[in-house]
């Protein structure tokens, strides 16, 4: 498929660029997050935008990382199972490496809440797609567009919004949610720079969030936490 022509249009010229909008459009996507209630996040905010940014910048969805899958089946089947998996280790194996306490302190409040359940379920769901939207699919087109595609860019892409995206875990989880996000950033940035493709890790990471509700909401925290290291 050709390359989209942009020169006729201003504003799509300007949104793809470094100056003034670029920057501004970059920086509101990352900070809009989400509208949250009882800490929940519930409306996408900062994922519609960068989608409003790439239709209106005329930026191909595969720039986003968002291509058609080879098969819709084999990706929700590789996502579940990855993020499904990935929770289990972070909370029995590399969590209590960091010394990390076996509970989450900031989401007791759903144990057993039932009332808050069908919330907690969309919360995580939209806090799995809207992350990678931002954070890996978004983020990466800003990257190759600014530094492009060498080894060195590319290892720096990691590595930086895999802190960032640390980092904004700390108002909310502190600093075990830092880093449980940093390790799950630099996974999932990697994958997705050798893949190209952010659908997997959509579902991968709605899985994980999934996974993690159910242990809070089940009491297992600390059971799995304990599961290696008693």
């Amino acid at each position: 498929m050709p390359a989209i022509d942009v020169s006729q249009d201003p504003v799509a010229r300007a949104l793809r660029g470094f100056g003034p909008a670029g920057v501004m459009s970059l920086l509101v996507i990352l900070l809009a997050g989400n509208i949250s209630v009882n800490r929940l996040p519930v409306v996408p905010i900062g994922a519609t935008l960068a989608l409003v940014w790439a239709w209106r910048s005329r930026t191909p969805w595969r720039d986003l990382g968002l291509a058609r899958p080879k098969s819709w089946v084999g990706t929700l089947i590789l996502g579940v199972l990855l993020g499904v998996g990935l929770k289990i280790v972070m909370k029995a194996v590399v969590l209590p490496i960091f010394d990390a306490p076996p509970l989450n302190p900031s989401y007791q409040f759903l144990t057993g809440n039932r009332g808050l359940l069908p919330l907690a379920i969309w919360a995580m769901v939209v806090a799995g797609v809207t992350e990678e939207i931002v954070f890996r699919g978004f983020l990466l087109e800003r990257a190759r567009a600014l530094f492009g595609r060498s080894l060195t860019a590319t290892i720096g892409f990691v590595i930086v919004t895999s802190l960032w995206f640390g980092l904004i875990h700390y108002f909310s989880q502190r600093w075990p949610g830092v880093q449980q996000a940093v390790v799950f950033g630099a996974i999932f940035a990697t994958i997705l720079v050798r893949t190209g493709n952010v659908w997997m890790l959509m579902v991968a990471h709605a899985a994980f969030d999934l996974t993690a509700l159910a242990i809070i909401y089940l009491g297992l925290e600390a059971a799995v936490a304990q599961l290696f290291f008693a």
